[in-house]
């Protein structure tokens, strides 16, 4: 398997991991995978009472040769579960991190 459809393989298992977690009467975790551009999306959707809820939980992009991880809103460290998978922390660039503060991490910079 080529180094792509690896990343592919394990951001869908990584997400499907967590898309049953969180289970609410009326709010929806929704999986969004666009795999012909390489966009990979936990959202949650619904209503707490009467406030709309509307928010990405994970938010992930395959580009440049690299996993993207443009948004983690959990306390999950998920670099753990990805290099469990066999992929280093120098092949995921923290995309919610300003490019000047990606250099002082263990994480590829771009």
């Amino acid at each position: 398997m080529d180094r792509l459809e690896h990343y592919r393989q394990s951001i869908r298992q990584f997400l499907n991991k967590y898309v049953d977690m969180w289970r609410e009467k009326d709010v929806e975790t929704q999986l969004i995978i666009d795999s012909e551009r390489d966009h990979y999306l936990l959202l949650r959707v619904g209503w707490e009472g009467e406030k709309r809820i509307n928010h990405s939980v994970f938010h992930f992009d395959i580009k440049d040769g690299k996993i993207w991880v443009q948004e983690n809103n959990t306390d999950i460290e998920l670099d753990k579960d990805l290099e469990e998978m066999g992929i280093s922390k120098k092949e995921i660039v923290v995309g919610f991190h300003h490019p000047k503060m990606r250099e002082y991490s263990d994480y590829a910079t771009a």
